[in-house]
C-alpha cells in the first residue's frame, strides 16, 4: 500500500499477479478497481509530481474501472 500527500488520491495498491490497481479516492472509503494495468503505470503514478494530474493523464479513461458498491 502506497499513501499519497494528493488532494485527489488518498492511497493505491498494486496486485501484480491480476494486474489490478487499486486506488482510494478522497472522500471514499472504498477502493476503485483498475483491471489490466501494467506494473509501469503503477510505478509511475507513485513517482508522479501530481497523481491527480497523471491519473487524470494516463488511467482514467484508459482501464476497465469497477467502482465501488
Amino acid at each position: 500500500m502506497v499513501r499519497f500527500d494528493s488532494s485527489a488520491i488518498r492511497r493505491a495498491e498494486y496486485h501484480a499477479d491480476e494486474r489490478l490497481l487499486q486506488l482510494w479516492f478522497r472522500g471514499n472509503d472504498k477502493p476503485h478497481d483498475y483491471r489490466d494495468v501494467p506494473e509501469d503505470v503503477f510505478d509511475a503514478l507513485c513517482a508522479a509530481e501530481s497523481q491527480g494530474r497523471y491519473f487524470a493523464g494516463h488511467i482514467r479513461d484508459r482501464y476497465d474501472v469497477m467502482p465501488p458498491a
